[in-house]
């Protein structure tokens, strides 16, 4: 009889473990379900197939000055115009992507840091000048003496986007009014994408 019981106490713990952990389980299926939300700027895209830095690095690797590539990707933002917010720095490896906005059409907060948002449009190679150099360097805000310690061209790996997805919950502030736009629109990982169009600031 003491056996029997033993038992069925032994059962009974077994089957609530189990039950535990399948809602322990549904639970974190549920949450890796979840669509991230996202705020966006320009063009309506969506994240699905945005290479990563790494691969928009191995892309930029294969681009000579004249050549485009249409190209879509995720990398933490490095510094964004203090300005207007009308350009901003997307690290890719050991660089950066300077990108802009196509037509000045839409700007994105200037707060944003420590945050990975997705740009959709043309990346290109060019040769930025000491003038334009000195003057992004002060667009973001560099100390004189690092401004004035610029004195040679660089090649810039540069991005004309024409849609940016920025994390919802990144937006802490008010959206300024862009050209075009009084604000960001939501929308999650489910929105339709419109394909990057060319720039004067690109070949094709």
């Amino acid at each position: 009889m003491k056996n029997l019981v033993f038992l069925a106490v032994l059962l009974f713990a077994f089957g609530s473990c189990k039950d535990s952990g399948s809602q322990s389980e549904n639970g974190q299926d549920q949450s890796a379900e979840t669509p991230q939300e996202f705020v966006s700027f320009g063009a309506q895209i969506d994240a699905e197939n945005a290479i990563d830095a790494a691969a928009m690095m191995a892309v930029y690797a294969d681009l000579k000055a004249g050549d485009t590539v249409a190209a879509k990707f995720q990398a933490p933002v490095n510094s964004v115009c203090k300005m207007k917010g009308c350009w901003m720095r997307l690290a890719v490896g050991e660089q950066e992507a300077f990108v802009k906005f196509k037509d000045y059409g839409f700007f994105v907060p200037k707060y944003l840091a420590d945050v990975e948002v997705v740009v959709s449009g043309k990346a290109y190679v060019s040769k930025t000048s000491v003038d334009d150099l000195k003057h992004f360097a002060q667009d973001a805000g560099k100390p004189q003496e690092e401004i004035d310690a610029i004195t040679e061209p660089e090649l810039s790996l540069d991005f004309m986007a024409d849609g940016v997805l920025v994390p919802a919950s990144a937006i802490t502030e008010e959206i300024e009014a862009s050209p075009s736009e009084t604000e960001g629109t939501l929308e999650s990982e489910g929105t339709s994408e419109s394909e990057g169009t060319s720039d004067s600031g690109a070949t094709e």
